[in-house]
């Protein structure tokens, strides 16, 4: 089984940890299946920055970024090298192990799910 703990910027927010049977899910779709938030302005087609995350453990478990990913990833707000947009970070293996930071939304103006 799959292990994937998300953790807030926004320090109202209580972070989670989720197990199960994830190999071929997006984060974006993680998170958003199992009642949390994540922005997505372009519906996960990786057109837009809104779904950016930090990748704090686990990114070999995660399809490797494109050029396309980097360049939307340089106009995310504070974007760091372990950046990565949740729309695209599908997980690869079943045990995988993944902590993943997601920024502050406040700032995002954008489609709220």
């Amino acid at each position: 089984m799959a292990k994937v703990t998300v953790h807030f910027e926004d320090k109202n927010l209580d972070s989670r940890t989720l197990e199960g049977d994830f190999k071929g899910t997006s984060l974006l779709d993680l998170i958003e299946d199992n009642g949390m938030h994540l922005n997505s302005n372009c519906g996960a087609v990786c057109a837009c920055s809104t779904c950016h995350v930090y990748i704090e453990e686990g990114d070999e478990y995660l399809k490797e970024i494109t050029d396309r990913e980097e360049d939307f990833i340089d106009r995310a707000i504070d974007p760091t090298l372990e950046s990565r947009l949740g729309c695209q970070c599908e997980i690869l293996d079943n045990s995988a192990e993944i902590t993943v930071k997601v920024p502050n939304q406040d700032n995002i103006i954008g489609h709220e799910h």
